[in-house]
């Protein structure tokens, strides 16, 4: 990770691979030499975006960036699908909780408990699946 003139690292300045951006090209594309992990989001750029957030009186912000942070250790598709089983109607109150136990066990303890607290939402509103 490169520095700015402060000697604080550049959130960002380096991919997630380790890759310098400088380096990812639509033709390093095109011929191959960039995978996904070159243009993941590092989850030090997202704490990084978090704290600006917070600094702006945006806490609510400030949370999806580090819940955000919390799921790029886990692959993309249980990603894809930990937001399809939080749209109406798709799961049960056992499988929400299911999935928090899932995410805590994996570190991710904000998501676990997001998912807590849409399971009481979604029960209180008539959103589960039965």
């Amino acid at each position: 990770m490169t520095t700015g003139g402060s000697g604080v690292p550049t959130p960002g300045a380096v991919g997630a691979s380790g890759r310098d951006p400088a380096g990812i090209t639509v033709e390093a594309v095109r011929d191959g030499l960039v995978d996904i992990a070159d243009v993941r989001i590092h989850p030090d750029t997202l704490e990084h975006q978090a704290q600006v957030a917070e600094q702006h009186a945006n806490r609510q912000l400030a949370e999806n960036f580090r819940r955000a942070a919390e799921l790029t250790a886990l692959p993309d598709d249980e990603v894809l699908a930990l937001y399809e089983a939080l749209r109406p109607y798709r799961s049960s109150a056992d499988e929400l909780a299911a999935l928090a136990d899932r995410l805590d066990s994996a570190g991710a303890h904000r998501n676990a408990a997001l998912f807590r607290e849409a399971a009481r939402v979604y029960e209180r509103r008539g959103l589960l699946r039965q």
